[in-house]
C-alpha cells in the first residue's frame, strides 16, 4: 500500500490518522494476465489504483477493439460515470498484464466521503484528473496527427511500448497498427 499513499500524499496535506481511514477501506487483489476487472453491459461498483501492472479499456466497434485509455502503476482505472451515477457500463477493463490492484467498493468510496473530508479533496483531484485527460485526448484526436500523438505518449509513457501489445497502442492513437510501426522505425532512425 506504500504506493497508493504516495500517490495520495503526492496530492494533498494529509495527517497519519486520515491516511490510515482512507487505506482502510482499500482491499488489495491481483489479477492475472487478461482476466477482466469490468465488462461492459455491467454496473461499475468499484474502482482500482493500480499498483503494479497494465490495464486497458476497450470497447467494441463493428467486431473491432477500440482502446480509450491505458492505465498502468500509480493511476487510477474505473468507468467514471457507471461507477457515480450506477449506469451501465459501455467499457471493458481488461488486465494486459498480471495486475496487483488496490480496489475501492462504491459504497464504501461514498461513505469515505461522508467521514472523512481529505478523501473527498483527493477525489476531486482525481476526478478534475480524469476530465483534464478527456479534453485533451479530444483536443489531441481533433488538433494534431499520428506522428505527434505517438511522439506525445512515447515523452510521457515510454514503458507502454515494451510492455503492452502495439495494437492496443495503435488502437488508443487511433492509427492502424502498421502506421505504428512505420512511425516507431522513423524514431529510431531520427535518434540514430
Amino acid at each position: 500500500m506504500e504506493a497508493l499513499k504516495a500517490c495520495i500524499s503526492n496530492e494533498i496535506t494529509i495527517t497519519t490518522k486520515a491516511m490510515n481511514t482512507i487505506l482502510a477501506a482499500f482491499e488489495p487483489i491481483e489479477i492475472s494476465k487478461g482476466e477482466f476487472f469490468l465488462k461492459s453491459g455491467t454496473i461499475c461498483r468499484q474502482m482500482a489504483y493500480i499498483s503494479s501492472g497494465y490495464m486497458r479499456m476497450y470497447d467494441i466497434v463493428d467486431g473491432k477493439e477500440i482502446t480509450l485509455w491505458i492505465g498502468n502503476s500509480g493511476k487510477f482505472i474505473t468507468s467514471l460515470s457507471s461507477f457515480i451515477f450506477e449506469t451501465t457500463n459501455i467499457w471493458n477493463i481488461q488486465a494486459i498484464t498480471a495486475c496487483t490492484l488496490y480496489v475501492i467498493k462504491r459504497e464504501d468510496h461514498f461513505e469515505l466521503s461522508k467521514k472523512e473530508p481529505k478523501w473527498l479533496e483527493f477525489d476531486n483531484i482525481l476526478l478534475a484528473r480524469s476530465f483534464a485527460l478527456l479534453e485533451r485526448s479530444m483536443f489531441s484526436q481533433l488538433h494534431t496527427t499520428a506522428k505527434q500523438r505517438f511522439q506525445q505518449l512515447l515523452k510521457e509513457e515510454p514503458t507502454l511500448f515494451n510492455n503492452v501489445p502495439l495494437q492496443y497502442i495503435a488502437s488508443m492513437l487511433g492509427i492502424t497498427p502498421e502506421s505504428l510501426s512505420r512511425l516507431r522505425k522513423n524514431e529510431v532512425k531520427s535518434i540514430t
